[in-house]
């Protein structure tokens, strides 16, 4: 049973990943064939992660 009083416990890096894995699930959805390398990095956003990172 779970305890009362609200400690319920967030793992932010996995709700970050679920969301990507969601996003990637419609895009995906959405195409008529399957994604390509580049059309996988625009929908994760690796290259706005790169910029933001500096590399």
């Amino acid at each position: 049973m779970a305890p009362v009083g609200g400690t319920a416990v967030q793992d932010h890096v996995a709700l970050a990943e679920i969301e990507l894995c969601g996003d990637l699930i419609i895009a995906a959805s959405a195409a008529e064939d399957r994604l390509s390398l580049e059309s996988i990095d625009e929908v994760l956003k690796v290259a706005e992660e790169r910029e933001a990172s500096g590399a």
